[in-house]
């Protein structure tokens, strides 16, 4: 099981159980359900080799936070100029 997209698309305790029961053989997370805080159940399975926590880094690359940083640019100056940005966060409020 690998998840690098959402911490709430995997149910942590669910997947602890199955790693434990032997159904799931392990898992790697770049993301939490509670971040940043880390289930030390999670942890504990880490340091028996059946799970690889990493932190958050999914998106570290020079293309994606380039991306990431004219994405802030064009919501800013579409908000300026009077118009709904394409990515708010709370459109009922904007």
């Amino acid at each position: 099981m690998v998840n690098t997209a959402r911490g709430e698309v995997i149910d942590e305790n669910a997947l602890a159980r199955l790693i434990e029961a032997g159904d799931v053989s392990a898992a790697g997370l770049d993301v939490f359900e509670q971040e940043p805080a880390v289930s030390p159940r999670l942890v504990r399975l880490a340091r028996q080799g059946k799970v690889v926590l990493l932190p958050h880094m999914g998106s570290a690359t020079f293309e994606s936070r380039l991306d990431m940083g004219e994405k802030v640019i064009i919501n800013i100056k579409t908000f300026m100029d009077g118009h709904r940005p394409p990515d708010r966060i709370l459109p009922s409020m904007l």
